[in-house]
């Protein structure tokens, strides 16, 4: 069900200049990919500045100026694209963002309702640590303060992190995605840098564990091939990975009826990684399940 504050209409980014301009301009190029349709938007009216105001003095937090501008331009971002395949229309692309309501720290509590339940700061692993290449990851104990900015329909969820516990400052925060298997994998340093890839990466399917060591899942890439982010890292779909992705022409898979391609129905593969998302697109070839689970380091 939608929440209260989504109950405006869908629109259609190119309907508006601001939806447009706050798209940067993917709407236009997704209503004219092959298969894609319903390219919907729903408008979010402006936070007021009362709103941030309070959720800062709340828990002790400084936004960062790029998502209180945000906010301040629309409370949240949910913006979905469908693909149609014969008669049959498969949910696919989602871009969103919490409003600030729904701006949530991550729960500290017991995971499960009994006493002496483990809690996520149970969880702490220090030997972890940063790597020449990437910097420290959260903590889930009170080293660090970690808000929801995207659930990702159950991959994973993108957290807005502050790395210096509170009070928590704007220049402290980074952008990290906890995949469901509560490892931490990091995006951005801003707002406004993770906001681009999410745009540019047309919000497909598990697009976020690109950034991870053991990457999107077979049925993912192939999505992937036929509809290609913006700026897709090409060394990411590598040789050896390349065996197991369907090579398919979006042109010669949405063509006319004249060979009719079923989707396939609930039967198929599981997603690698126990990643959720939409199974691969249907081809006239089999795909072998190269991609093996990932490894904890």
């Amino acid at each position: 069900m939608q929440a209260m504050e989504e109950t405006p209409p869908p629109l259609l980014g190119s309907n508006k200049p601001h939806l447009e301009k706050l798209t940067l301009g993917v709407t236009r190029i997704l209503e004219s990919s092959p298969g894609v349709t319903e390219v919907t938007i729903i408008e979010k009216a402006p936070a007021e500045r009362h709103m941030i105001s309070s959720w800062e003095q709340k828990n002790n937090c400084v936004l960062p100026e790029d998502l209180k501008n945000f906010y301040l331009m629309t409370n949240g971002f949910h913006m979905t694209w469908n693909v149609k395949l014969d008669e049959h229309t498969i949910p696919l692309g989602s871009m969103a963002i919490n409003s600030i309501s729904k701006l949530t720290q991550l729960n500290q509590s017991s995971l499960y309702s009994l006493p002496n339940a483990p809690t996520l700061a149970d969880l702490e692993d220090d030997t972890q640590e940063a790597s020449e290449n990437q910097p420290e990851k959260p903590h889930f104990d009170s080293r660090s303060v970690i808000f929801e900015l995207d659930p990702c329909n159950g991959n994973g969820k993108v957290c807005l992190v502050y790395k210096r516990g509170k009070p928590a400052l704007a220049q402290d925060t980074e952008i990290w995605f906890l995949d469901r298997a509560l490892y931490w994998h990091f995006l951005t340093d801003t707002f406004t840098a993770y906001y681009r890839l999410l745009i540019t990466h047309l919000g497909l399917p598990q697009w976020q564990y690109a950034f991870t060591s053991y990457g999107i899942s077979p049925q993912a890439k192939q999505w992937f091939n036929m509809y290609k982010p913006i700026t897709y890292n090409t060394n990411l779909l590598t040789e050896e990975t390349d065996s197991f992705v369907n090579k398919l022409d979006p042109s010669k898979v949405f063509k006319s009826k004249n060979k009719t391609l079923i989707p396939k129905k609930k039967g198929s593969v599981q997603p690698a990684c126990g990643q959720k998302g939409p199974a691969g697109p249907p081809s006239t070839s089999k795909s072998s399940s190269g991609s093996g689970n990932p490894v904890r380091k």
